[in-house]
């Protein structure tokens, strides 16, 4: 068993979106990965990027919209592998989501650029 205290979770910071690690295959799980994300109010409008696995996001706070679907608390979206993907925060406050996916994916950018991110390592 390998724990995970919210309080010593590693963090990492793009603008308007905080990452909190959580399970990877770095900390103990070898076929899933998960995080919380965090989103600024406003943020949103990137430019879409794809995974080359089926993602799941899970609402706890706050208002999104994935695509064109929006999104509140206890609400989730299974977004499958290759289709694109732009979050907005729609509220006036942070969101915050959980995220799950298979370890070892591989994220493509919109410009094709392939990223392993490190809160998924």
């Amino acid at each position: 068993m390998h724990v995970i205290h919210a309080a010593e979770a590693e963090r990492f910071q793009l603008p308007g979106v905080e990452f909190t690690a959580l399970a990877a295959p770095s900390r103990g799980s070898a076929g899933l990965c998960t995080w919380k994300l965090t989103v600024e109010p406003g943020h949103g409008g990137d430019a879409p990027h794809t995974l080359d696995r089926d993602e799941v996001f899970m609402v706890l706070s706050g208002t999104v919209s994935l695509g064109a679907d929006k999104l509140g608390p206890g609400d989730a979206v299974v977004v499958p592998a290759g289709e694109p993907i732009s979050l907005t925060n729609l509220g006036e406050g942070p969101a915050e989501l959980y995220v799950a996916i298979t370890a070892g994916f591989t994220g493509y950018m919109a410009d094709g650029t392939a990223v392993q991110p490190p809160w998924a390592q």
